[in-house]
């Protein structure tokens, strides 16, 4: 089997979507007729990503071996390396690598879980990822809760998407809505706090003192990301577990993470290193005794590739990442993922286990070619 064409496109939902509501996919077709599918980071569309793909990488891997997937990373990762080994690049082989591997599945006719080991669990709960709550009136965070309890999710997470550049904007609240939210759901029911990077040191030591008190299972990216000595501080002077890696590209980086003190880890499959990369992630926290959940906010592709590494993972800690459900995200595969009953049951199909069609539509999903 030989890689014999890429495509890279963005989906755009709806004709009223911004750019930067794209997502951003790629097909990988080998000479045998086999298709694999894989996501890189839609930040901004992925455009960046989807660019690096079509002029920098695909004219270098035409004709190689897809299974060779992690030595044409690490070999296009040094290649490149001067555009940045974090952010648009990793993205870029993020979904290369997970077609890869769904190309690999296809090959050998087995789910990509199997290839890893094996099952642990083949049907994996999931928290409730709940954005944009920031900007919400306690009342609305309250009824928004409501509504995604009705999915059975085993946890919520509540995310505040603040404005970065105005640290302890609103703390008081901040604890006020994590403290109705409590008092909503019960004190036996699972709960996280993510500040998406909202305070300072002192004021995410403060809020943190707070979560404790409401029994909040973690406090998520509590400090902005790149500052990582602050990031351990927090997490070594607060008793909650602090976790943070959402934005961190390579395993280095969350190296850097671990060794500051940080003792639950959360890289993103579509943003550093696909399945290759987050395996390799699997194998760093556990050498260090600390928790790998990896973050997911994608409904499709980025979602069942993260599913199938949670599913070969001894030590899961956490139930999987669902965010704030899109079923119009669903429209151009055949057999998106669903969860049931609270739960998501993995394919049993070859590679990922779903299939893209790609339908266009003039009124709904429609595939923007990258020039």
């Amino acid at each position: 089997m030989k890689i014999e064409r890429i495509e890279a496109f963005q989906v755009q939902w709806s004709p009223a979507d911004k750019p930067g509501q794209r997502s951003a996919f790629v097909l990988v077709h080998a000479d045998d007729g086999q298709v694999g599918i894989g996501e890189a980071s839609p930040m901004q569309g992925g455009i960046a990503s989807l660019r690096i793909i079509v002029h920098d990488i695909a004219p270098a891997i035409l004709q190689a071996d897809p299974l060779d997937h992690a030595v044409l990373q690490d070999r296009i990762l040094h290649r490149l390396v001067k555009l940045g080994p974090e952010g648009a690049l990793s993205g870029a082989l993020a979904a290369l690598d997970i077609a890869l591997w769904d190309l690999k599945g296809k090959l050998f006719g087995q789910p990509i879980y199997k290839l890893l080991g094996g099952a642990w669990r083949t049907r994996l709960p999931f928290y409730a990822s709940i954005g944009g709550n920031g900007e919400r009136s306690v009342d609305e965070v309250l009824r928004v809760v409501e509504q995604r309890m009705k999915d059975k999710p085993a946890a919520i997470k509540i995310r505040f998407d603040n404005d970065r550049t105005q640290p302890d904007a609103d703390i008081a609240g901040d604890i006020a809505k994590a403290r109705a939210v409590r008092r909503l759901v019960g004190d036996a029911f699972p709960l996280a706090f993510d500040a998406n990077n909202g305070f300072s040191t002192g004021g995410a030591i403060r809020v943190g003192r707070a979560l404790e008190d409401l029994g909040f299972w973690w406090f998520e990216e509590p400090v902005q990301h790149y500052h990582v000595k602050a990031m351990g501080e927090v997490a070594r002077k607060l008793d909650i577990t602090v976790s943070a890696g959402e934005q961190s590209y390579t395993t280095a980086a969350v190296a850097d993470l671990i060794d500051a003190g940080v003792r639950m880890v959360q890289p993103d499959i579509i943003k550093m290193g696909g399945i290759t990369g987050l395996m390799r992630c699997a194998a760093l926290t556990q050498a260090h005794g600390v928790e790998l959940v990896p973050h997911q906010t994608q409904p499709t592709v980025g979602l069942v590739a993260s599913l199938h590494v949670a599913a070969a993972q001894a030590h899961a800690t956490k139930p999987c990442e669902l965010n704030d459900p899109s079923p119009r995200m669903h429209a151009v595969f055949a057999d998106p993922p669903r969860a049931v009953d609270g739960l998501f049951h993995l394919p049993t199909a070859p590679g990922l286990g779903i299939t893209f069609t790609g339908s266009p539509s003039e009124d709904g999903p429609r595939r923007l070619p990258i020039l």
